[in-house]
C-alpha cells in the first residue's frame, strides 16, 4: 500500500516545474550591467544592437516607439557614439520558468559641463542560444539622485 502512494508523490514531485526565476533574476542583472559596459566602450547604440532581440522596441521621448531591431539600427545609423551613459540595475524579477524577465534601474550622462540622470525599464528573453536579449527598452530623465 506504501508503494502505491509513494508512486502518485513520486509523479507529482516530477512533473512541477523546477523554479528558475531567482537564477533568470542574477542573469538579467548581469546581462544588464554587461551592456552598460560595453556602452562605455562601443557605444551606447552599439551596446544596444548587441543585446536587441529581432522584434525590439524602443520607446523615447517625444515620439512613437521603434519596433524592431532593424528598424532601431536605420534610426542610430550615423549618430555618434555616446560613451558616458551608464546605468545600474535597482532590481530585476523573472518568471518561474526562467525564459523572460524585466529590470529597471537608474542611468546618468555625463557631458563635460553637466550630468543628466534618469530611470530606465527593459524587458528580457532567453533566446535559444541561452542568451539574455532585450525585447523592449525604455526610460526617462529624473532629477539628481537625493544625498
Amino acid at each position: 500500500m506504501k508503494r502505491l502512494l509513494l508512486l502518485p508523490s513520486l509523479l507529482l514531485f516530477a512533473c512541477t516545474p523546477q523554479d528558475l526565476s531567482e537564477k533568470a533574476k542574477q542573469e538579467i542583472k548581469d546581462a544588464d550591467r554587461a551592456m552598460s559596459k560595453l556602452a562605455t566602450e562601443k557605444g551606447f547604440y552599439s551596446a544596444l544592437l548587441d543585446y536587441a532581440d529581432s522584434n525590439f522596441v524602443k520607446f523615447a521621448a517625444n515620439k512613437y516607439p521603434t519596433i524592431g531591431k532593424s528598424a532601431f539600427a536605420e534610426e542610430v545609423a550615423g549618430k555618434k557614439e555616446i560613451t558616458t551613459i551608464t546605468w545600474e540595475p535597482a532590481d530585476a524579477d523573472a518568471a518561474r520558468s526562467g525564459e523572460i524577465g524585466y529590470s529597471w534601474g537608474n542611468w546618468n550622462f555625463v557631458t563635460p559641463d553637466t550630468t543628466v540622470y534618469g530611470i530606465y525599464f527593459t524587458a528580457w528573453k532567453k533566446n535559444e542560444k541561452g542568451e539574455w536579449k532585450m525585447t523592449i527598452d525604455g526610460g526617462t530623465d529624473t532629477p539628481a539622485p537625493k544625498k
